[in-house]
């Protein structure tokens, strides 16, 4: 049972990793590249490929809370099944991943989401939409800043769970006696 919980854990956690890192530099990099812009014309170009990358985003995210709760119940899983406690750290950084990536999901998508249009609404002011893309901008790197929080802490993890503590050897007092 034991090989069967690592294998799980070690799945979850490499399908975590791969989905952030794969997003991070394949599927936002495609939405913005040239072709992209070829595609949707320069003129629709930043309006469209900013909402697909919101849109795509979402979906990221909810690859990341279900990874997440099963990285969280995988743990449990070990807690169980092994008896033995939990390491702070490792659990803490795990938590702390999963957090970082429920923060991104639900408080600072929903800001990008509300700000995007505002950066190209032609009511507004231009300052208005100034003030807008500026916000936008910093919201956007606050965003990439956890991603790659994220990205770093489920790495670290996809590696304890990969390498496990040795168990501890107990030997009987028997074995000395003679």
């Amino acid at each position: 049972m034991t090989g069967f919980l690592r294998f799980a854990g070690i799945l979850n956690a490499a399908v975590w990793l791969g989905a952030a890192v794969f997003f991070a530099l394949s599927i936002q990099p495609a939405v913005f590249s040239t072709e992209m812009m070829n595609l949707l014309g320069p003129k629709n170009y930043p309006y469209f490929s900013g909402s697909i990358a919101l849109m795509l985003g979402d979906h990221f995210f909810h690859v990341e809370i279900v990874c997440g709760i099963l990285a969280l119940l995988h743990v449990l899983a070990e807690r169980l099944y092994s008896g033995k406690s939990v390491q702070q750290l490792w659990l803490a950084l795990l938590i702390a991943s999963w957090v970082v990536a429920l923060l991104g999901g639900y408080w600072i998508r929903p800001k990008l989401k509300e700000l995007h249009p505002r950066r190209y609404a032609v009511n507004l002011r231009p300052e208005e939409r100034e003030a807008a893309a500026d916000l936008f901008n910093a919201w956007h790197k606050a965003a990439q800043l956890g991603n790659l929080m994220v990205v770093a802490g489920v790495a670290v993890y996809l590696w304890r769970v990969a390498n496990p503590p040795d168990p501890a050897r107990f030997v009987s007092s028997a074995k000395f006696r003679h």
